[in-house]
């Protein structure tokens, strides 16, 4: 479904010569593709689910924030402005995100389901959230506050 979302974006980027559009849905397709071809490589004919995908663009964010970070300190705002262009972009195709609240209660949840009670228990508890809220958490963040909830 996503997938088709973005092809679908593409087509309309380039009906209306959006050239920033078409640069980040080609690199996102692209990295879709480079995935499934990873995946077929394990077994996976179908390519990743919607959850991988949803991981990549996460991931995508993520690249960006930190190269927003670094251009801001090289005084490079052209560079600065494309990077917020593409998260903004990126950030259509992604679930509404939970804020901070929604996420400690999650976590509570997850913590008290597994029963877990140190930090031995971190890698289990954030597997599990990953599981549960593919695209819907920030993972730095929700790691941040296991390992809190958890000492």
């Amino acid at each position: 479904m996503i997938r088709h979302r973005l092809n679908e974006a593409l087509k309309a980027a380039i009906r209306s010569r959006e050239e920033r559009a078409i640069s980040t849905l080609r690199l996102i397709l692209a990295a879709i593709r480079d995935r499934d071809i990873a995946a077929r490589g394990k077994g996976n004919t179908e390519g990743i689910s919607d959850d991988e995908i949803l991981g990549l663009l996460q991931t995508m964010i993520r690249q960006r924030k930190e190269s927003i970070e670094l251009y801001e300190q090289g005084g490079r705002v052209d560079l600065v402005e494309q990077e917020r262009g593409e998260i903004a972009l990126i950030e259509q195709f992604l679930p509404q995100q939970m804020d901070e609240a929604a996420m400690r209660r999650a976590i509570d949840a997850v913590i008290a389901d597994l029963g877990a009670g140190s930090l031995k228990d971190m890698g289990r508890t954030m597997a599990e959230l990953r599981r549960r809220y593919p695209g819907r958490m920030d993972f730095a963040r929700a790691s941040y506050l296991v390992k809190a909830s958890l000492q």
